[in-house]
């Protein structure tokens, strides 16, 4: 989990980010809340934390304020903004100190959910590689590692396989797993399901000791006609086709 810490001088505002938002399922963990920069400031001195979602007006010390003295003492805590104001001139001070998001209130969802999934990716990514492990090898990358871990889970599970298990092996969000997947793979999470069940009750079918309905059950089928409609639209003919034209002489099953 990565450390995040909040900053608002919005009771209302902190309380839906710190109560209602799922940032455990995103891999983030809020450490502290605070209603000003100075506060915030204080304590990230003392406990650096790897994330700071801020507002930029507030009392005291404001949100660009913090940035700054957060760069001057090095501290490499990425910095997301919040704003009630669509503002260039804050966003350009913004990018003086490298913010890695503005977000304008009232805060968005889904703006929120891709924003900090994103941010995830790349602190995943600056993460040190052991010295043992090889850095040119394809999957060795964080982009192979999850693709990777995502498709032994449904080729070990595929009778039970759901995206929201999926997604909490690799720690993101489900909304955000499907996209990533696709974008990684060209293939949706769930078009790949579908080619590993069928791949598997085309390999159960040739095995005479399996009746059709009981392969539509050990690939996770309840209802044989959802599966033989299934199989059908992924080979061509029905299961019962399949198993025929490659058992010649065998009696229908």
């Amino acid at each position: 989990m990565y450390k995040l810490v909040l900053v608002d001088d919005e009771i209302e505002i902190r309380s839906g980010l710190s109560q209602y938002f799922p940032w455990h399922e995103i891999g983030f963990e809020l450490v502290a809340e605070f209603d000003n920069g100075r506060k915030a400031l204080d304590y990230l001195l003392a406990n650096p934390a790897d994330v700071l979602l801020c507002d930029i007006i507030m009392p005291v010390m404001s949100g660009l304020e913090l940035a700054r003295e957060l760069r001057q003492a090095s501290l490499p805590t990425k910095i997301i903004f919040l704003s009630g104001h669509k503002d260039f001139e804050f966003a350009k001070q913004a990018l003086a100190y490298d913010v890695k998001g503005y977000i304008v209130k009232p805060t968005n969802y889904n703006e929120l959910l891709s924003t900090f999934s994103s941010l995830k990716l790349e602190l995943d990514k600056s993460k040190p590689m052991p010295a043992n492990e090889e850095k040119t090898e394809p999957a060795a990358t964080f982009d192979g590692k999850v693709v990777a871990a995502i498709k032994a889970y449904v080729e070990e599970h595929y009778a039970t396989a759901t995206l929201e298990e999926a997604a909490a092996l690799v720690h993101m969000n489900p909304f955000y797993v499907s996209k990533y997947f696709k974008d990684k793979t060209g293939q949706y999470f769930s078009d790949f399901l579908v080619e590993i069940k069928m791949k598997k009750a085309a390999e159960l079918l040739m095995d005479i000791r399996y009746k059709t309905y009981e392969v539509s059950e050990l690939i996770g089928y309840s209802q044989a006609k959802n599966f033989t409609r299934t199989f059908k639209r992924f080979y061509g003919v029905s299961p019962r086709e399949f198993r025929n034209n490659r058992l010649p002489g065998q009696e229908p099953v």
